[in-house]
């Protein structure tokens, strides 16, 4: 064996070894975020303090809640302007790769104001969280939604951040023209202008499969909420959306939902962020500990 090839088999074995490895070792979330929603009683009563147990637990990432724009349009969050939440995010070592804003903020000239904002807070995605009833019912309601997440998005690429959207579960229902309303989001909006942060949770509840939809939209999914259920619960669109008042919630990994294999299609979804939630904790701080303490060891 001459010296090339030596060095060629030597360099394949470590490739080999290499991939062997990661395979043993699986996939790991290097930083895991909360949804600040979490925590929204807290940050009202004491914002400082939310920030620095939020990071103490080993959190190293927020998505912001508590969104409000004033009829100037100007923009806070938790009654906290852009720089001064800027300020105690960084002053704990946290970053800010998303926020949640409203769908009336996307109003041309309100969401320059919030493109504004959040440059000063440093995001990478602008979500909106929610399409609220009334438009849902009108008879155009999801094209009216579709249009304005493509503009959104639109203006968001020529500010240099991406726009995306975060379901429900009324997504996973079929309205009066048998269309499911999130098919027809992902359908009528533009790929590479409007991602999905999809909740992990909700699709589940939805009676739809996640990992279904990391297949037939690859690379859409940037951003994720991560929260359980104790028991999945039979649902419909009857009763509107149901935020954890009767649902069994539960911190991550103490529930029914299989992480390890929604999560072990990260790669072939684009997950870049993934965001710990629970819409109504009995105690927020123990069960944002518990589900950072099974999250950080999770291999997929």
């Amino acid at each position: 064996m001459n010296r090339r090839t030596f060095i060629g088999s030597m360099t394949a074995a470590t490739l080999m070894a290499n991939r062997l490895t990661w395979a043993l070792a699986g996939h790991k979330i290097e930083k895991i975020g909360l949804q600040l929603y979490t925590v929204r009683d807290a940050m009202e009563q004491d914002f400082h303090g939310t920030i620095a147990r939020v990071a103490s637990i080993g959190y190293k990432e927020v998505e912001l809640a508590g969104f409000a724009q004033a009829a100037n349009g100007d923009v806070t969050y938790f009654k906290q302007t852009p720089k001064d939440f800027r300020t105690a995010i960084d002053s704990q070592g946290l970053t800010a790769p998303s926020t949640h804003v409203n769908f009336k903020s996307l109003a041309p000239d309100n969401f320059a104001h919030v493109l504004e904002a959040s440059k000063v807070l440093g995001h990478a995605y602008i979500v909106c969280p929610w399409i609220e009833e009334e438009i849902r019912k009108q008879p155009d309601g999801w094209k009216l939604a579709a249009d304005t997440f493509n503009r959104a998005g639109e203006a968001c690429k020529k500010a240099g951040v991406q726009f995306a959207y975060h379901n429900h579960w009324f997504e996973f229902f079929p309205g009066a023209d048998g269309k499911m309303p999130y098919d027809f989001l992902l359908k009528e909006t533009d790929a590479s202008l409007v991602k999905m942060e999809l909740d992990l949770c909700w699709i589940v509840v939805g009676g739809q499969d996640p990992v279904k939809y990391f297949a037939q939209h690859a690379g859409r999914f940037p951003l994720v909420h991560v929260k359980d259920m104790k028991k999945i619960p039979q649902v419909d669109t009857s009763g509107g959306q149901n935020f954890g008042d009767s649902l069994d919630m539960t911190s991550v990994g103490s529930g029914v939902i299989d992480w390890k294999q929604i999560l072990g299609k990260s790669v072939q979804a684009g997950i870049k962020h993934y965001f710990v939630e629970h819409d109504k904790p009995q105690d927020p701080f123990a069960s944002i500990a518990a589900s950072y303490a099974y999250l950080k060891p999770l291999r997929f």
